[in-house]
């Protein structure tokens, strides 16, 4: 079986790519390595990094316990009651939206989360709750039978 041209020529090419990749590698181990000192970094103070060592005179010392890692607790906070119109509702489906009073934003409620005797057009007060898709009314409480 007979080799081209062009296979022999990319064949030296490689050949020779290896030699000089060879060649580098024994000049990198002749010349030596630069020194385990000489590749480490300090961070002074503010932050940034030097290749000096801290000064140790000026070390501070820190007590653990004023080191705080977490996250501060959260407050109790008191859920606003709302109030709203029943804006939509099916009952088939169990499911409608209350249109609050104050913001005219809609939300999604649920029938579990409302008395059974819930109607479009009814007056209610109720809590926000997340839900999967954003938040919904939940505690929801009937004020009064409005009229449509």
């Amino acid at each position: 079986m007979a080799i081209s041209f062009n296979k022999r020529e990319k064949e030296k090419l490689k050949q020779q790519k290896r030699l000089e990749k060879q060649r580098r590698k024994e000049e990198r181990k002749a010349e030596g390595s630069a020194s385990f000192e000489d590749m480490i970094a300090y961070v002074d103070e503010n932050g940034n990094i030097t290749s000096t060592p801290p000064d140790m005179s000026k070390r501070q010392e820190i007590d653990v316990e004023d080191i705080a890692v977490s996250t501060p607790v959260k407050e109790e906070v008191e859920e606003e009651v709302m109030q709203g119109r029943v804006e939509h509702f099916n009952s088939d489906k169990g499911y409608g939206f209350i249109k609050d009073l104050g913001s005219t934003e809609k939300y999604f409620f649920h029938i579990s989360n409302a008395p059974a005797s819930i109607e479009q057009g009814n007056r209610v007060t109720f809590e926000l709750g997340r839900g999967q898709k954003g938040m919904n009314a939940v505690n929801i409480v009937l004020v009064d039978k409005g009229n449509r």
